[in-house]
């Protein structure tokens, strides 16, 4: 199986986005819900509440590859040997790692997205030439330490991250994008992958794809209609801050990445 757009409802002329609940009724300890199901083929995305200090064990199965994105909240990862404070927009992947729970910190609430990737055997077997780090060990980053990138078709003012490079996860890679508007990501295609966007904490957007344009607020997720011609345009005074999720259709289709130039 590879990443493809599968509800074939939907058209280059919608955008679909769903709105996260980021409240949660006081004696409820957990909140799960898939968000934007069906999207694209061998990827699950789940918006995921804690609360209470209610622990979550990590579970490791080699047929899938797990992502945690981290977006509001204050709590605890801990492994055998170590603790790691998550603090809002921090990334994790447990990788090769067993034995790890998180939980929220007393009388805080975690929010995070859960990106949960069916592994095929070609990806297992690509997987077995990345790097030994990459692969059997935590990945655990806050986004602002993350390395910065430029690219055509985005100003000098805006701020890109990339928050999971790819070789860590087969066909994958994340990023993100701040600035403050006036500004815009300017109209651009990729037909060898699919994406999704993530709104970040004050984000207000704009997306545009084809002839489709819908508003991008806050703790949003959104997916890019494959192949469609797509921008991103933030008024006077608002912020733009989101994560680009991008799923490649195949390995070529990571050559796309040389478009981000490290910042020196």
């Amino acid at each position: 199986m590879i990443f493809g757009f599968i509800n074939a409802s939907l058209s280059a002329q919608n955008i679909p986005i769903e709105f996260l609940n980021m409240n949660i009724d006081k004696n409820q300890s957990k909140y799960s819900k898939p968000v934007l199901e069906n999207e694209i083929a061998g990827v699950s995305t789940k918006h995921e509440i804690l609360t209470n200090s209610l622990k979550e064990r990590v579970t490791v199965d080699n047929s899938y590859k797990t992502i945690y994105l981290f977006i509001k909240g204050n709590g605890d990862l801990s492994t055998k040997d170590k603790t790691y404070d998550i603090v809002p927009e921090t990334i994790f992947l447990p990788n090769n790692v067993k034995d790890l729970y998180f939980k929220p910190q007393i009388n805080d609430t975690l929010h995070y997205i859960k990106i949960t990737v069916l592994q095929t055997e070609i990806d297992k077997t690509d997987i077995k030439t990345f790097p030994e780090d990459n692969i059997n060990n935590i990945y655990f980053k806050k986004f602002t330490d993350c390395e910065s990138y430029t690219e055509p078709i985005k100003s000098p003012q805006t701020t890109s991250r990339t928050i999971l490079p790819n070789k860590f996860i087969p066909r994958i890679a994340m990023g993100t994008v701040e600035t403050v508007g006036p500004d815009k990501v300017g109209a651009h295609e990729h037909p060898m992958l699919e994406q999704l966007f993530l709104g970040l904490t004050d984000n207000q957007t704009m997306v545009y794809a084809d002839s489709a344009q819908i508003y991008f607020p806050e703790y949003t997720i959104l997916h890019i209609p494959l192949g469609s011609s797509h921008s991103v345009s933030v008024k006077e005074n608002n912020k733009m801050y989101y994560v680009w999720m991008d799923f490649f259709r195949d390995k070529k289709g990571e050559e796309w990445l040389k478009t981000h130039k490290k910042q020196k």
